[in-house]
C-alpha cells in the first residue's frame, strides 16, 4: 500500500519551495522595477511616481464661486416665482382613493376574523 501521509508531506514541502522561490522572484521584479512596495504577504505592490497635482489659490476660488452659484441656482431660499406649483388631487381622485383603501382593510380584517 502507498504511504499517502508521505507523498502529501513532499508535496507540501515542494509547494512552500516553489512559494519562497515566486517571493524571491517578486522582489527582484520589484526592485528592478524601481517603485514597489511589499504588503508583507510576498506580494508587490507597484506605486506610481507621478508628481502630485496642486491647485492655486485662484483656481481653487474659482472652483468655490462656481459652486456656490450651483448652490444659489438650487436653493429655493430668496427666490419668488421660481418654484414649482404644488400638485394637487382632485377631489374625486381622494374619494376614490379612500375608497379603494376602505376595501383593503375591509378585506384585510374579515381574512383576520376568518382565520382567529
Amino acid at each position: 500500500m502507498i504511504n499517502l501521509s508521505a507523498i502529501v508531506k513532499q508535496l507540501e514541502a515542494q509547494r512552500k519551495q516553489v512559494q519562497r522561490e515566486l517571493g524571491r522572484l517578486d522582489a527582484a521584479i520589484g526592485a528592478l522595477r524601481g517603485s514597489s512596495t511589499s504588503n508583507g504577504s510576498g506580494t508587490i505592490r507597484v506605486t506610481s511616481q507621478q508628481p502630485r497635482r496642486h491647485l492655486s489659490a485662484a483656481g481653487r476660488r474659482a472652483i468655490s464661486r462656481a459652486q456656490k452659484a450651483r448652490w444659489a441656482k438650487r436653493s429655493t431660499k430668496g427666490q419668488t416665482g421660481t418654484t414649482k406649483p404644488k400638485r394637487t388631487m382632485s377631489a374625486a381622485a381622494r374619494r376614490k382613493i379612500a375608497a379603494a383603501q376602505k376595501a383593503r382593510w375591509a378585506a384585510s380584517k374579515a381574512k383576520e376574523e376568518k382565520v382567529a
